[in-house]
């Protein structure tokens, strides 16, 4: 494990990766697209292989020994990503395909039994459509009202406005714990104290919180925290719905089938016990036990050690983005406050432009409106282009990424 404050041996840790050694128009790959997916190194990719090499069978249904090795391996999964999170119990931990389902399955079970005409629901104008969409049509579906919190004009929420906002029609509060435009990280405990007060729950989203930053739900004290196995060195198709338990005993299924009941009758069934309630059918073994892997693989290089890697990436990007004439950076200038991605815009140039003359020199970045078209609206830009680190990028890659921007702006403008 790294030592508390220190950079990550990057170099070392790319080896792990085997996608990293290719080339992508005849140059070195660098990959700074890691707010939409990261990439897999060998101990997530053997653990999948091997399961499906060693232990293929389905969990939870048959006593032969290969059911009982891939029960014991998904469980395991489980009990890591427990940890990971310092979730109080492995029974509010529940598998989902990703962030997104996660939202829908507490929209849909929480927010049909709760949400009455006339409530409201409290969002942020920095929120992913996949934090938004599924309260919309709940709202819609409900007689319901959503209301936003704005940001600052360097990306920060307003929380002056907060208290405000909060009101006896309140009836949750649903907020991203890092924006995946603005980079900026969301003064969580803050907002969870004063809608607890106000008798609000709280739902997280912690996509780009997860493969950065340590999470601990306890100390938080959310009563949802969803995200996403891809983006922190897992496979796709895999996610996690922490939910406190007492919350999770009293929502009904969110899908219906085999393992997550109990006892079924012709005309009625009883519900299985937290998680596998909320865990309908043959769910995605393998990418479980992948997503384990890659807890264990972030556990053993630290969080703390990942997170500071990732804000002297970033603040390297800064300071030479901003020598860039014409160039506009959003979000909040100090890389403490921010998750490690970079959204900007150059003058005169669409993003998809700039995108595709950096693909040009092997250098990945996101163009477009990044699932979060609200946010463009409020910003007034058709999108913007994004670079995101992790812990195997350089700052040699951040250097080339920058010049690569310059040239770019030369050729293009």
């Amino acid at each position: 494990m790294s030592a508390p404050g220190a950079l990550l041996n990057s170099e070392a840790i790319r080896k792990d990766f085997p996608i990293l050694g290719r080339t992508v128009q005849g140059k070195p790959l660098i990959y700074l697209d890691n707010a939409a997916t990261s990439q897999k190194p060998y101990p997530v990719i053997e653990q999948i292989t091997s399961y499906y090499e060693r232990s293929n069978a389905n969990i939870h249904r048959s006593v032969h020994t290969l059911g009982e090795e891939a029960t014991a391996l998904y469980e395991a999964a489980r009990d890591m990503v427990c940890r990971f999170i310092h979730a109080p119990s492995r029974e509010g931990v529940i598998f989902t395909r990703g962030t997104t389902e996660a939202v829908n399955l507490v929209a849909a079970s929480w927010g049909r039994t709760h949400i009455q005409p006339g409530d409201e629901i409290l969002l942020s104008v920095l929120e992913h459509h996949g934090n938004l969409i599924p309260w919309q049509l709940l709202a819609e579906e409900k007689g319901a009202k959503l209301v936003f919190l704005d940001m600052d004009e360097e990306g920060r929420l307003r929380l002056d406005k907060l208290d405000r906002l909060l009101t006896d029609r309140t009836r949750l509060v649903a907020v991203t714990a890092a924006s995946n435009v603005m980079g900026t990280v969301i003064p969580l405990r803050r907002i969870v104290e004063r809608a607890h007060a106000a008798g609000a729950p709280v739902f997280v989203d912690g996509a780009q919180m997860a493969p950065h930053i340590p999470v601990n739900v306890r100390e938080m004290g959310c009563d949802f925290f969803a995200f996403s196995g891809h983006k922190m060195l897992g496979p796709t198709g895999i996610g996690v719905l922490y939910g406190k338990p007492e919350l999770l005993e009293k929502m009904p299924p969110f899908l219906a089938g085999g393992e997550m009941v109990r006892e079924v009758w012709p005309d009625r069934a009883s519900w299985n016990a937290l998680p596998w309630k909320f865990e309908a059918g043959t769910p995605n073994i393998a990418s479980a036990i992948g997503l384990g892997a890659a807890v264990k693989y972030l556990d053993q290089l630290g969080m703390e050690a990942v997170r500071t890697h990732g804000q002297a990436l970033v603040r390297e990007a800064l300071t030479a983005l901003s020598t860039l004439e014409g160039v506009t950076v959003y979000g909040p200038p100090a890389s403490e406050e921010r998750a490690p991605l970079v959204s900007f815009n150059c003058q005169g140039i669409h993003p998809h432009d700039l995108a595709a003359a950096l693909d040009e020199e092997g250098i990945a970045v996101r163009a477009g409106r990044h699932c979060a078209d609200p946010l463009m609206k409020r910003l007034g830009v058709a999108g913007t282009a994004r670079a995101s680190f992790y812990l195997y990028n350089t700052r040699s890659e951040v250097e080339a990424f920058v010049q690569s921007v310059q040239r770019a702006i030369a050729l293009l403008s």
